[in-house]
């Protein structure tokens, strides 16, 4: 399903702010995720991603306010969540973790209403920090 050009180039176009806004698909999240995380691990993917996601945001006209862009919560659930699917598969190249991860249910766009409601997951205080789950715990 993907290259590892395929994962370096959204990886760089987001980092590099150069991704086509059209391509910032959930799909594109996962695999600039996957690719992060094999770059710098969790701790380090969560240090980076969020000033990362919001930088990309700007520079493709998208305000990073209470009812839009970047979102925390999600952001730091999926990277968790991402990691420990990496994890539990150590034998598969980059490209195969991102395919694997986007044809999984993290994929899916309500993978986190698994764990949290609604009403807590699109909060403000969701999108500027991270809250955790009401529905069951991680």
């Amino acid at each position: 399903m993907f290259t590892e050009a395929d994962v370096e180039r959204i990886h760089a176009g987001v980092r590099d702010r150069t991704l086509p806004k059209l391509e910032w698909t959930h799909q594109a999240h996962c695999v600039a995720a996957v690719a992060l995380l094999c770059e710098l691990g969790l701790d380090g993917a969560l240090g980076v991603m969020p000033g990362r996601i919001r930088a990309y945001n700007e520079a493709t006209g998208v305000e990073n306010s209470d009812t839009d862009g970047y979102h925390e919560t999600i952001t730091r659930f999926s990277l968790i969540k991402i990691w420990e699917a990496m994890q539990a598969r150590p034998d598969l190249t980059r490209a195969a973790l991102c395919a694997a991860v986007v044809a999984g249910p993290i994929g899916k766009t309500g993978y986190p209403l698994e764990w949290y409601s609604k009403e807590r997951l699109f909060s403000v205080d969701a999108r500027r920090g991270w809250i955790a789950p009401d529905l069951k715990p991680m």
